[in-house]
């Protein structure tokens, strides 16, 4: 019977020092996920909208020409 109890103290006190360890690091790697995946999703976004034909590359262009001009 007390060699029950002891195991089961084991267990519970390994069980325990796993997830105060492993707790954060899984909350870290779910932030670093979202934060990537926010990003890729952010950087699709502005590339897909100055592609070329869109309204923004054609004003991006406008002005590079402008620019040129001015300063010959």
């Amino acid at each position: 019977m007390g060699k029950a109890i002891a195991i089961l103290v084991a267990v519970v006190a390994v069980g325990w020092v796993a997830s105060s360890l492993l707790g954060p690091l899984i909350y870290y790697l779910i932030v670093g996920a979202l934060v990537v995946g926010g990003g890729a999703y952010l950087y699709s976004r502005v590339k897909r909208g100055i592609a070329p034909g869109t309204r923004t590359q054609r004003r991006i262009e406008a002005a590079a020409r402008t620019y040129r001009m001015r300063n010959r």
